[in-house]
């Protein structure tokens, strides 16, 4: 089974509104919304990898990034653990540098239904904190 390590943010601006994309139609998981990030490499860090993925991904350089959550999730064909990191400074204005739809929204709108299941506690833990 494949294992997986995954550097995610959380980017959420002042007005507490958080920036997700769409995957692609072709990526596991397709057309489904996300927060910005992606897999660690072998010689990086959980928070080395958010910043090279934030700067691939949206085009911005997180200035300081804060764990929110680390959690592991079983897919039948992969196991994942995934690292959540509030991101709220950062350099630039994110958008989707990838072509990926990408677009603010207030927590209070974010539906763990349009995630990917392993999200679904970090958004209820989101929704909760507002």
């Amino acid at each position: 089974m494949k294992k997986l390590q995954i550097a995610v943010g959380i980017i959420r601006n002042s007005q507490h509104e958080i920036f997700i994309t769409q995957r692609a139609a072709d990526a596991h998981m397709a057309n489904k919304l996300e927060f910005p990030g992606g897999k660690i490499e072998a010689d990086e860090t959980p928070e080395q990898a958010l910043i090279r993925e934030l700067q691939e991904e949206v085009g911005i350089t997180p200035h300081s990034a804060t764990l929110f959550d680390k959690l592991e999730y079983a897919f039948p064909d992969r196991h994942i653990t995934l690292w959540f990191w509030l991101v709220e400074r950062w350099e630039g204005e994110p958008w989707g540098k990838e072509g990926q739809p990408g677009r603010w929204i207030a927590v209070s709108e974010l539906k763990a239904d349009d995630f990917p299941p392993a999200n679904a506690p970090i958004i209820a833990k989101l929704v909760n904190a507002v």
